[in-house]
């Protein structure tokens, strides 16, 4: 098997579940589309990594840390919702990508490109995935309290703030992840897609959650090896799997 391709699989493997499992959380609270904005936050990191030849992910992540935590500032000074502070957010990076994006450069910045990845950088996205996922498990059930309740999540004594700071920190790292795979154009539906699949299959919280997870790897899986089929992008490819599932889950909705 060429071992670029195994590279890529193994890379779109490990965030394609981590995105999903992310997925379940953003879907209950209504946040699926935040990851879209944000992605496209990371284009102005993403235009500079294509343009000085370093890693997609090491460009975007200073980018959406940066959204994320005037997002966070501006929703404790503002108590606007978060939604609406990410649209303020993200249009300003959008603007100032295409001030000096390449044009030539403009696909692999909006759909991705994981056969470029590297050796070092598929260990370290494989690391970083999997560091993510526990995370994202730690917190899983105080942010679903949090969703039904803050009072209540404040009478079990747990800090909003330092859990909502946290989750936003997951959710930056997982978009800095995704526009290897899928670009900054498509990160939203790399969440949103497989977590709505998994919730029409579900009958609980736990088999929701997994299912989301399983989803996101098997349209990761599909939509990679297609790419070695047919030469389309991967990004695109992965969306339409993962799409493919949603509408057959649809049938057998729970």
């Amino acid at each position: 098997m060429d071992s670029q391709f195994l590279l890529s699989l193994i890379v779109g493997i490990s965030v394609g579940g981590a995105s999903g499992y992310l997925g379940s959380l953003m879907l209950s609270r209504r946040m699926a589309l935040v990851a879209g904005p944000l992605g496209h936050l990371t284009l102005p990191g993403i235009a500079l990594a294509l343009m000085f030849g370093f890693d997609v992910s090491l460009g975007a992540f200073p980018f959406v840390i940066f959204g994320i935590i005037l997002i966070w500032l501006f929703e404790m000074r503002t108590k606007l919702p978060m939604e609406a502070l990410t649209a303020v957010v993200f249009a300003s990076g959008v603007a100032i990508t295409f001030l000096f994006l390449p044009i030539e450069q403009a696909e692999a910045a909006l759909v991705g490109d994981i056969s470029r990845v590297g050796f070092v950088e598929a260990i370290i996205s494989v690391v970083l995935a999997f560091l993510l996922f526990l995370v994202i498990k730690k917190i899983y059930s105080k942010i679903v309290l949090m969703n039904i309740s803050e009072e209540l999540a404040q009478s079990e004594e747990i800090d909003i703030k330092k859990y909502n700071l946290i989750y936003l920190g997951c959710i930056a790292m997982i978009v800095a992840l995704g526009v290897k795979m899928v670009g900054g154009l498509l990160t939203a539906a790399l969440v949103a897609i497989p977590a709505s699949a998994a919730r029409n299959l579900s009958r609980n919280l736990a088999q929701y959650a997994f299912g989301a997870m399983v989803i996101g790897i098997i349209s990761s899986f599909l939509g990679i090896f297609f790419f070695k089929l047919t030469g389309f992008p991967a990004g695109p490819l992965i969306i339409l799997a993962s799409t493919l599932i949603f509408l057959i889950s649809i049938i057998f909705r729970k």
